[in-house]
């Protein structure tokens, strides 16, 4: 493996709340793709029962300084597969000109109550390169080999 750290882009960070201050706002190691986003609510835990969501707030606005970059908020692989805590619409994106506070809205896809503490991390940051489409009406799209042929189109093996 290589032992060059990965390249950063200048991201701003507030925090909203000085819970946060105390705890460490930082990649796990120094290769980590994402970066941890914590639980910042009142209370010292909340439960989820099965199949219940809820929005989290973490305590954090961010102002990304490169334009053609985004947020992308994923699931924390221990927290889903152990707990069954997932972020509720696959994935949460924040345009570089959000600047309010970030929310993770989880779900509970266990047969269990599930508990998050205050503090915990729930969710990880990973900032990302898109691109916008240049809008192109038509009547016609161009031949492929695969056509309109969707959702299992193309066999499970």
């Amino acid at each position: 493996m290589s032992t060059k750290s990965p390249q950063k882009i200048p991201v701003k960070i507030k925090f909203l709340s000085s819970i946060l201050h105390s705890l460490n706002l930082d990649y796990a190691t120094s290769f980590s793709a994402g970066l941890d986003l914590r639980a910042c609510f009142k209370e010292n835990q909340l439960t989820f029962k099965p199949r219940e969501r809820k929005k989290i707030p973490t305590g954090i606005a961010i102002e990304i300084l490169e334009p053609s970059i985004a947020g992308f908020v994923f699931s924390r692989s221990g927290l889903g597969t152990k707990q069954g805590l997932v972020i509720t619409q696959g994935v949460g994106v924040i345009d570089p000109d959000y600047r309010g506070e970030i929310f993770v809205s989880l779900l509970n896809i266990s047969e269990e109550d599930q508990t998050i503490i205050q503090g915990e991390r729930i969710a990880q940051l990973i900032f990302l390169p898109f691109f916008q489409a240049q809008i192109i009406p038509t009547d016609n799209l161009s031949y492929s080999t695969r056509g309109n042929g969707g959702f299992g189109h193309t066999g499970k093996l």
